[in-house]
């Protein structure tokens, strides 16, 4: 755990203290190395927890969302280049330890195994996100972005410390190996039904349950690209990872409270991918389009078989990779046009070929077309809610159905049509955004030759 957490601190002189020649290439190479290193953890093991020191340990379920957190982050610096291009170099150097400071945080919250120290780092990981939406964001609406984001997270997970601390008080020890054994929660009286509905409410509110989710298309609309890919890559997944450990270790869950998270999540991935059709901008199409994936994470975290957590596992992680791809080539159009608005940036594909290849790679994952990881995920979470009641198969269908139909209108909007008036020079794509988005493929095309990997 620490020959990957020490590198990432490590990673802070690196930038401060880098010639202002070789800032970027540093500090993208560097967290490169440590991506490489990460890579070890996926190895399949049927011990609990491997590498298990005093506060960390690295099981099957947080594994692939460590290793995609580490391969992210120099996605990220690569990303952010173009745009901080004009800027003085004491703020780029901010900006990348901004970046950096989020890393340990992450990955002390995918691999603790203490309940006080995974809600610190939970918490933590708001800061600095915090800092790029306000800080670097495009709009001056930032700032309500930013207020959103802070207070939806801040009085969602007031209670979930509450809980933590009764459960503290209840067993005397926050371990969750020991946890484990002792199964605290027993689900006959009532304060035991307000601890779980706090514990989960902390993470529905992280990965958006619909009705929960009002901070999420903001925050991405306003985030400069770093920011949005690191939403839509790990918060969203903290959210994810937080259901399936909580829910594993209270037990089975009151079917009152099965009940209304499970049509919620479900009729909002059909609700907000029927808004996409509707959306005039394209940031906060993929965000709402994520709102809907996630939706079916919460919903196969909610029933617990074997199968559903499998599917969420793949989902989660071939949902971290193919949007913030999408997020990546929303921006190159924004950096080339100024404009997120879709009637205004259309018919790109004669200006941009290669461009176009990218964006049809990655609307088709997003669609969940074979062979990716998407349609495994999806399946095998449509199979686990029809095995659990036969109804659920109307909504994921319609919402499947739906979120081709958007997609299409995405890839349709953004590559075909006439080309506008006011586009008469456009930038050629360069040699890094081709690099961007092949690392965000490469994982994605190679994962589903292995997929045990990640489920």
């Amino acid at each position: 755990m620490l020959k990957i957490i020490l590198p990432t601190i490590m990673l802070l002189p690196t930038a401060l203290l880098s010639p202002q020649k070789f800032l970027w290439t540093n500090t993208t190479t560097h967290s490169l190395l440590i991506a490489t290193l990460s890579l070890q953890w996926t190895t399949p093991t049927y011990y609990p927890h491997k590498n298990l020191t005093q506060w960390t340990g690295i099981d099957q379920t947080s594994s692939p969302l460590l290793v995609l957190s580490c391969w992210l982050l120099p996605l990220m610096i690569i990303a952010s280049q173009n745009h901080l291009q004009h800027e003085p170099p004491a703020r780029k150097q901010i900006f990348i330890t901004t970046l950096i400071m989020i890393q340990p945080f992450i990955l002390l919250a995918f691999s603790t195994t203490e309940l006080m120290l995974f809600y610190i780092s939970f918490e933590a990981t708001l800061i600095p996100t915090l800092i790029l939406i306000t800080r670097w964001g495009n709009q001056p609406e930032r700032l309500s972005a930013g207020i959103y984001l802070l207070f939806y997270t801040l009085i969602s997970s007031l209670p979930l410390l509450v809980t933590i601390l009764h459960l503290h008080t209840q067993t005397g020890t926050l371990q969750l190996t020991m946890l484990e054994f002792t199964h605290p929660m027993l689900i006959n009286s009532w304060t035991n039904f307000l601890s779980s509905l706090a514990l989960l409410t902390a993470f529905m509110v992280k990965a958006p349950l619909y009705g929960l989710h009002l901070w999420l298309p903001k925050a991405h609309v306003e985030a400069p690209i770093a920011g949005s890919m690191l939403l839509a890559a790990f918060f969203l997944k903290l959210g994810g990872y937080g259901i399936m450990r909580i829910t594993l270790l209270t037990g089975p869950l009151p079917t009152h409270l099965h009940y209304p998270f499970l049509t919620l999540a479900l009729w909002g991935a059909l609700m907000t991918s029927s808004i996409c059709l509707r959306q005039t901008d394209l940031k906060a199409l993929i965000a709402y389009s994520s709102v809907s994936h996630m939706g079916l994470v919460i919903a196969a975290g909610t029933i617990q078989t074997h199968w559903s957590f499998s599917g969420a596992m793949i989902l989660m992680i071939s949902h971290g990779l193919t949007s913030s791809m999408l997020f990546c080539l929303a921006n190159t159009n924004y950096e080339r046009t100024h404009s997120r608005i879709l009637l205004l940036t259309r018919g790109l594909q004669p200006l941009l070929p290669l461009m176009a290849t990218w964006w049809l790679l990655a609307n088709l994952t997003n669609m969940a077309l074979p062979p990716t990881t998407n349609l495994m995920a999806e399946l095998t979470i449509m199979v686990a809610l029809f095995n659990w009641s036969s109804f659920t198969i109307i909504l994921t269908g319609i919402a499947t159905l739906l979120t081709a139909s958007y997609t299409l209108f995405m890839l349709l909007m953004t590559q075909r049509g006439t080309l506008p008036t006011h586009m008469t020079s456009i930038q050629n794509s360069n040699t890094r955004e081709h690099l961007l988005m092949a690392l965000h493929t490469m994982p994605m095309l190679l994962l589903i030759l292995k997929p045990e990997l990640i489920s």
